[in-house]
């Protein structure tokens, strides 16, 4: 009786002490997956405004986007640092981002895949006052947010315009997108927008310069040809004509016989 009663204690110390390990260890995976999320990157100041995640990078001389972003992030300032490139999949465990700052950087240039991860949540996107001459149609597919593009030096060309006609801009800035260059020199310095709305078709102009190119190119060729085969008829010529002066310098079959007869006479 007494052996049976230390089991069934035995028993029930075991499972209390294995279902308080199971706890511990279930809390520290917690707790860490909980840290992972809101880890802040030394670099910025993360604070809680209201409920929402607000990660504040500005001015901190960033050359690039830092990786380890809070995966809870709503919105992420990183205006006025060193930014030049945005790669694939920048932002892509973000998936609670709506509003992100990028203005007053040095962005060049933006892969197609830059904004991929975020298209569905992201509200408010600011790339002004960087140095985006052009973007792949790809990088803003599918994005609903308001876009500030301004205070770029936008090459005015199809893509540009292929781009915009997809966006969301913000019309407090729209008037600021600006082409620095252009297909067309006329064009150079006057706000996109109005001159799309002049009825200027970019792709247009794209088409015609591709045209003239292949005209040129096939004018070319076409010259080659005709070089090659004046050249070609000349030479032939000048060597039929050698040719001929050699046959006539030969001796006639007249002359032979005439030498022969003389010979055989004289024998």
């Amino acid at each position: 009786m007494v052996l049976w009663l230390w089991r069934g204690l035995t028993f029930t110390c075991h499972c209390f002490v294995l279902g308080i390990v199971r706890l511990w260890i279930l809390m520290c995976g917690m707790l860490t997956a909980n840290m992972s999320i809101m880890a802040c990157p030394s670099s910025c100041h993360c604070i809680d405004k209201n409920g929402l995640t607000v990660v504040q990078c500005m001015s901190r001389n960033l050359e690039k986007i830092p990786p380890d972003l809070p995966r809870d992030t709503v919105v992420l300032l990183l205006a006025a640092n060193h930014i030049t490139h945005i790669p694939n999949h920048a932002f892509r465990e973000l998936h609670y981002l709506q509003e992100l700052d990028l203005s007053s950087n040095d962005i060049e240039t933006v892969d197609p895949g830059a904004f991929q991860g975020v298209s569905d949540s992201l509200l408010m996107l600011d790339l002004s006052n960087n140095h985006i001459q052009s973007v792949p149609k790809e990088a803003f597919a599918r994005l609903r947010a308001k876009i500030s593009l301004s205070n770029n030096p936008w090459h005015c060309e199809c893509t540009l315009q292929e781009v915009l006609r997809e966006l969301r801009l913000d019309p407090e800035t729209v008037n600021e997108v600006i082409c620095h260059t252009a297909v067309q020199e006329e064009y150079a310095g006057k706000p996109v927008i109005h001159v799309l709305d002049s009825g200027i078709n970019f792709c247009n102009f794209h088409h015609k310069t591709t045209d003239v190119a292949m005209f040129v190119t096939m004018f070319g060729w076409f010259t080659m040809v005709i070089a090659y085969v004046i050249y070609y008829v000349r030479h032939n010529q000048e060597d039929a004509r050698r040719h001929l002066e050699y046959l006539k310098s030969l001796p006639s079959n007249s002359q032979i016989s005439k030498d022969f007869d003389t010979i055989s006479t004289v024998l």
